[in-house]
């Protein structure tokens, strides 16, 4: 694996923790803010004869945070190319 130069690495890892970061708010956001603190207004809509409320509270955060997961791969997978430090 090349060795990158101490700005190099600044500079990918400023980037990992940006990508991180976005993605730990928009978690957030689905989590708490549609499983709690939007629960009563999202509740008035039906999604398979559930409130949709219960579902984000129940089934929809987990199902954000695996799309989140994937999505964070394959940025970091590119990020890697970016920056030449990928496995291949």
């Amino acid at each position: 694996m090349p060795q990158l130069s101490t700005e190099q690495a600044r500079a990918y890892w400023r980037r990992n923790l940006a990508l991180m970061a976005k993605l730990l708010v928009i978690w957030f956001a689905v989590s708490f803010g549609c499983g709690i603190l939007f629960v009563e207004q999202l509740n008035q809509i039906q999604l398979g004869g559930y409130k949709l409320g219960f579902w984000f509270a129940q089934q929809g955060s987990i199902y954000v945070f695996v799309l989140l997961i994937f999505y964070y791969s394959r940025r970091m997978a590119a990020l890697d190319r970016e920056f030449g430090v990928d496995e291949e």
